[in-house]
C-alpha cells in the first residue's frame, strides 16, 4: 500500500475516531487525548518541524542561485506576487458572495451576551516590510522568522550566483544538505499516517459535536468557498496558464494536501509540498524553493475566505448591515493583511480582527467562531498549500515554454 493510501485511511479513521468521542465521558477522551493523541501528534509535528527552517533557507539559496541573473529572479518574484495577491482578493470576493448567500448569521440565533475576545494587535503593513531584512540574520534563523530568513536565503543566492566559481565549493555543500534534508523528508513521512490520524482524532474530539452543529452553517459557508475557489479558481489557473490537466495536479498534488490538512500549518507542510511538487510534478527546483516558501508565508487564500465569512457572519449576528463601501474594504484590507501578518501565531484571527476592526464591528464576536476555527484551519491549510504548488507549477510551466522558443 502506498503512502497516500495509508493517509487517506488515517485521515478518515482520524474523523470517525474524533466524532466516536463525542459520545464518550469527558474524562475519558481527556486521558486518551493526553497519553497517546497528542503525543503522537506533537511528535510528527516536531519532526517536521524540526527541518522546516534548515530547508527552507537551504532551497531559496539553492532556488535563487539557480536563477543565476538578479533581473530573472526580479520576473518571477513579480509574477508570484502579482499571482498570490490576485488569487486572495478573489478567495474573498468568493468568501462574501457565499456567506451572503447562505446567510450563516442570522440576527437572534446567537446568544452574544456572554461574547468575550481580547483581540491580539497586529504589526503594521509598513513596519512588517521594513523588518523583512534582518539586522540578526543568526536570531532570525533561531527564531524561525520566515520573512526574514528568506530575505537572507535570497541575498546568499544572489551572491553565489555572483561569484559563481569563486564559491563552487560552497554550492556543493549546499546541494550536498538540500538531499541530507530530503532524504530526512522521506523518513519523516513514514511516520505521516500515524501523526495525521492522531492530530485529526485530538482535533475532532476536542471541538466536540455540539459545537459543530452549533455552527453547522458558518462551516458549510467556509467549506463551500474554499471547494469553489480550488475546483474552479486553482483548476482555471492550472488549465489557462500552466496548460495542464487539474485533475493530474491535484492527484499526484494530494500527499501534500492530506499532510497539511492534518498538521494546519503551511511551514509544517513545505517540505513535503516542496518534495511533491518538484519530483511528481515536475516543477524546477530553482522556482519551488523561492515560491513555495514565499507563499507559505504570505499567500494564504484559505483564510481571506474564512476572513470574509466570518465578517459577514458576525455582522449578521449583531444585526450590522454592511454595505458597499465596507465590502470594498474587507477585499482590500484582507488582501494586504496577507502580508502584514505573515508569521504572525494565529494569523487567521489576527487578520480578522484587523479587518473588523477596520469595520467597527465587535471584535469580541470572533469568540463566537473559536470553537471550530481548529476544524478549518485544516481545510483551509489545505488550500493555501495548493495555492503556493500551483503557482510555482504555472510558473515553472511557463519558464519551460520560453527556454524551449529560445532554443
Amino acid at each position: 500500500m502506498n503512502l497516500t493510501k495509508k493517509i487517506i485511511i488515517a485521515l478518515i479513521l482520524g474523523i470517525v475516531v474524533g466524532i466516536g468521542f463525542s459520545f464518550t465521558s469527558t474524562s475519558l477522551f481527556s486521558s486518551i487525548d493526553y497519553w497517546v493523541l497528542h503525543p503522537v501528534g506533537q511528535i510528527f509535528l516536531n519532526l517536521i518541524m524540526m527541518i522546516v527552517v534548515p530547508i527552507v533557507f537551504i532551497s531559496i539559496v539553492l532556488g535563487t542561485a539557480g536563477l543565476g541573473d538578479p533581473a530573472k529572479l526580479g520576473k518571477i518574484g513579480l509574477k508570484t506576487i502579482s499571482f498570490y495577491l490576485v488569487t486572495t482578493a478573489i478567495a474573498i470576493m468568493i468568501g462574501l458572495g457565499v456567506a451572503y448567500l447562505l446567510n450563516p448569521g442570522k440576527a437572534g440565533i446567537f446568544d452574544v451576551s456572554t461574547v468575550d475576545y481580547e483581540a491580539k494587535e497586529a504589526p503594521p503593513i509598513m513596519e512588517t516590510l521594513v523588518n523583512i531584512i534582518p539586522s540578526n540574520p543568526i536570531e532570525a534563523l533561531s527564531s524561525g522568522n520566515m520573512l526574514q530568513i528568506i530575505a537572507f536565503a535570497i541575498f546568499i543566492g544572489i551572491a553565489l550566483a555572483v561569484l559563481r566559481e569563486k564559491t563552487k565549493g560552497i554550492l556543493q555543500l549546499f546541494e550536498q544538505a538540500n538531499e541530507l534534508f530530503m532524504w530526512l523528508v522521506n523518513t519523516i513521512m513514514k511516520f505521516a499516517p500515524y501523526g495525521a490520524f492522531a492530530l485529526i482524532a485530538s482535533a475532532i474530539g476536542n471541538a466536540g459535536l455540539d459545537a459543530v452543529g452549533s455552527m453547522a452553517m458558518y462551516m458549510i459557508a467556509v467549506i463551500v468557498g474554499l471547494v469553489i475557489h480550488g475546483g474552479i479558481i486553482y483548476s482555471l489557473a492550472i488549465w489557462w496558464l500552466g496548460k495542464a490537466n487539474p485533475i493530474h495536479f491535484y492527484k499526484e498534488f494530494f500527499p501534500a494536501m492530506s499532510v497539511g490538512f492534518s498538521t494546519s500549518s503551511s511551514s509544517a507542510t513545505l517540505p513535503v509540498a516542496m518534495q511533491i511538487a518538484q519530483e511528481k510534478l515536475g516543477v524546477k527546483k530553482s522556482i519551488s524553493s523561492f515560491v513555495q516558501p514565499l507563499g507559505a508565508t504570505i499567500n494564504m487564500d484559505g483564510t481571506a475566505i474564512m476572513q470574509a465569512v466570518a465578517t459577514v457572519f458576525i455582522a449578521q449576528v449583531y444585526a450590522e448591515s454592511l454595505g458597499f463601501n465596507d465590502i470594498i474594504i474587507i477585499i482590500l484590507t484582507a488582501t494586504l493583511a496577507s502580508i502584514g501578518t505573515a508569521g504572525v501565531p494565529g494569523v487567521g484571527l489576527v487578520m480578522l480582527a484587523m479587518v473588523l476592526s477596520q469595520l467597527n464591528l465587535p471584535v469580541e464576536g470572533i469568540s463566537l467562531i473559536i470553537g471550530v476555527d481548529r476544524i478549518l484551519d485544516m481545510l483551509r491549510t489545505s488550500l493555501n498549500l495548493t495555492g503556493d504548488a500551483a503557482c510555482a507549477y504555472i510558473i515553472s510551466e511557463s519558464e519551460k515554454r520560453q527556454e524551449h522558443k529560445m532554443t
